[in-house]
């Protein structure tokens, strides 16, 4: 659904639009930052902009109609690479704590008890 809209106040987290219909809706930061002039100038020569609505989790969120494509984004959502890091970190930490003894927080927790109790007021 295309809306048209005026940006009232651009901030940290995004930008704040006039509705044509007289209602409030947000843009979300990464929106802003991908298109910043075209905000700038729809705050300072008051021009309205084609919008397109999102779901977003509170309140109505916008983003430019100009840039949104019906096609869904091929976005990945794991990194084969880091995940391939994290496993041969994984892999070499095994080492440190032997599955034969206490893991290290726990030797960690009997030192700090064993020093407590030295403290103890029994």
């Amino acid at each position: 659904m295309t809306l048209l809209g005026t940006v009232i106040n651009i901030h940290r987290f995004g930008a704040a639009v006039r509705l044509a219909d007289g209602r409030l809706a947000s843009v979300p930061a990464s929106e802003l930052e991908a298109h910043r002039a075209t905000f700038q100038e729809s705050l300072s020569a008051h021009r309205r902009l084609r919008l397109a609505a999102r779901e977003g989790g509170h309140g109505l969120c916008v983003v430019l109609a100009d840039f949104v494509t019906d096609e869904p984004s091929a976005t990945s959502l794991t990194d084969e690479v880091f995940e391939e890091r994290l496993a041969d970190y994984l892999r070499e930490t095994e080492e440190w704590a032997p599955p034969d003894q206490p893991q290290p927080f726990e030797r960690h927790l009997t030192r700090k008890r064993r020093r407590a109790a030295q403290f103890s007021r029994d």
